[in-house]
């Protein structure tokens, strides 16, 4: 081939290949200014009617309105919410798959985390967990008598909470250690199956997000001891905080935060903690949220991921100095 004509085609292979990029990174572009074009995915990993459940799906309904596209809700149940964020962690980074992760969660099994296989996008809401106890045998009356009866007969006083390694299950484990009481811990695949078979008598106790038990305590089917934070709910005004009645300085809550595969564009997180962030501060959203218990609590991603990282590296701490087990 002559020179000129290799110089022509050079010159038409270069051109088309820069045409063809820019091409492509028009289509991109679009795609992106598009977003969202079709439904979205909000998955779960624990079943309906719990705690983290119950928060994603009063923050869907209005997040579909404002994207104006459907926010499906997918309950993946199941390994201490491991099935569930593993099933978003896998996904495309693509914006169409959320995921709500709760926590504190620590166990021996490594699943998705926030900063690392996850992106942070908004915290949605806090809130105590409950030390409950069934109203179907015959109980102690207060967690003062509680305790003793605990410490008098621990074979009679088995425990529920949603999960090994969640935030219930902590808790349940610092309360043993704190006040020395001796009771097996029964792991359930979430807070609203526990609730019944505490209802049922079948397990006497529970340590529990407020969501799975605050209408049956309302309704009589169940008796709150304590909750677990420093200060008492005002869902539960009556119920003393374990603080302030058996163990002092004890305080622990449980979070719900929304996250996104990482690599997700950040245009995406922005416009979704915006969202969040408007929705967070409706009259109705915070009707919602004070019905189960729990106080919406927006931030920014980049205060969200330092939260959890903070949270998760606390009770990390805890878990091991204290040799909580979390098999």
């Amino acid at each position: 081939m002559k020179p000129l004509n290799r110089h022509l085609l050079l010159r038409t292979l270069v051109g088309s290949a820069a045409a063809a990029a820019l091409a492509w990174a028009g289509t991109a572009a679009a795609q992106e200014a598009a977003w969202p074009a079709r439904p979205i995915t909000w998955v779960v990993g624990w079943p309906p009617g719990g705690s983290a459940d119950t928060v994603t799906r009063v923050v869907a309904r209005h997040l579909g309105e404002r994207l104006g596209q459907p926010v499906v809700v997918e309950n993946r149940a199941g390994a201490s919410g491991a099935i569930g964020l593993n099933r978003a962690a896998s996904a495309e980074p693509d914006g169409y798959t959320l995921v709500t992760v709760p926590g504190p969660v620590i166990t021996n099994t490594r699943m998705p985390e926030v900063s690392a296989e996850l992106a942070a996008i908004s915290e949605l809401a806090r809130g105590p967990m409950v030390l409950v106890g069934t109203t179907a045998r015959d109980m102690p009356a207060d967690v003062h008598s509680l305790f003793s009866a605990v410490r008098a007969a621990p074979d009679r006083y088995d425990y529920t909470s949603s999960g090994t390694g969640t935030s219930q299950h902590l808790a349940g484990e610092m309360i043993k250690q704190q006040a020395r009481l001796k009771m097996t811990h029964i792991p359930y695949k979430g807070g609203s199956q526990a609730a019944l078979d505490i209802i049922s008598g079948q397990v006497p106790l529970g340590v529990l997000g407020i969501t799975s038990i605050l209408p049956h305590v309302k309704t009589g089917k169940m008796r709150a001891y304590a909750v677990t934070t420093g200060t008492r709910s005002a869902a539960l005004p009556d119920t003393p905080t374990l603080a302030e009645s058996v163990l002092p300085g004890f305080d622990a809550s449980q979070w719900f935060i929304l996250a996104a595969p990482k690599g997700v564009a950040a245009a995406h997180v922005q416009r979704l903690n915006d969202e969040i962030r408007g929705i967070l501060g409706l009259p109705d959203v915070k009707a919602a949220f004070a019905a189960v218990g729990v106080d919406p609590s927006p931030a920014s991603p980049e205060a969200t991921a330092r939260f959890v990282t903070g949270e998760q590296t606390r009770w990390r701490d805890l878990a091991v100095k204290s040799n909580l087990p979390l098999n």
